[in-house]
């Protein structure tokens, strides 16, 4: 039987479909909801490359209840950024989806660990060095190029949506680091746009497992529906918490898939 072909009895069905709502709420509020769905598919059975790729379809259509959910921030930017930072993204996710898809299965497993590791502690040190950069700012006598300053989020945005189309594991948190680390102030602002880039590079790496028959369809339909509520659900949620939680959890999320893989390696 085939990996893709593995059946879906009542305790996976559960399991997957639990994983996607948490993990489409999560990915509203600050991102890792791949933390849950890419350990949730390994533990049934799904090699794992199968399984990222059936991951960053599950968590796709959450990200447009989340971006639906922050419309409001959305539409106070600029068209002419949106459409830069989508096309960037686009570019980025094809590019990250192809390497994935010619990245060996031993390779790629035994670097999985170390990714969500990488994403996890860049997160975790996410306010120490926006508090940095700040400080270093504001000692300057002369004010940075914003022109400089706009080509390093570019260049970052586009590495980023690489990793992204590669491993979507902690994809939200990277894009929430780069977006503090470059400037932006409004945590809402910051996850609104991690909401819409993360949809635009989702939908077309998915778009590139899918042509190579990459994906487990069952588990990703059920997990599709569970995690578009959860986005909806995590993005009202996203103004109410308070974000020393949100981040605190996101870290303890991460450390413990970390942990888990490097015990199953």
């Amino acid at each position: 039987m085939s990996a893709l072909d593995l059946p879906l009895n009542l305790s996976h069905l559960l399991l997957l479909s639990a994983s996607a709502l948490g993990a489409g709420a999560l990915n509203a509020i600050a991102g890792g909801g791949s933390f849950l769905t890419f350990p949730a598919l390994v533990w049934t059975g799904l090699p794992p490359i199968v399984a990222n790729a059936t991951s960053a379809v599950a968590v796709s259509p959450g990200y447009l209840g989340s971006a639906l959910g922050f419309r409001r921030e959305l539409a106070e930017l600029p068209a002419a950024r949106r459409h830069a930072e989508a096309l960037i993204c686009a570019l980025g996710g094809l590019a990250g989806a192809g390497l994935l898809l010619v990245t060996p299965a031993r390779l790629f497993s035994a670097a999985v660990p170390w990714l969500l590791l990488f994403a996890t502690v860049l997160f975790a040190l996410g306010p120490r060095l926006v508090a940095a950069r700040r400080a270093r700012d504001a000692s300057m006598s002369a004010p940075s190029s914003s022109s400089a300053s706009l080509r390093v989020q570019r260049l970052g945005l586009f590495a980023v949506a690489v990793y992204g189309g590669y491993f979507n594991g902690g994809l939200g948190i990277l894009l929430m680091a780069l977006y503090t680390l470059t400037g932006e102030s409004s945590l809402n602002t910051a996850n609104a746009l991690k909401n819409l880039n993360s949809l635009v590079l989702s939908l077309l790496s998915v778009a590139a497992f899918a042509w190579a028959g990459a994906v487990a369809w069952p588990q990703a339909l059920v997990m599709m529906v569970a995690a578009t509520l959860g986005g909806f659900i995590g993005a009202r949620l996203a103004r109410r918490l308070p974000a020393a939680w949100v981040r605190t959890g996101v870290v303890l999320t991460g450390l413990a898939m970390t942990a888990a893989f490097l015990m199953r390696g």
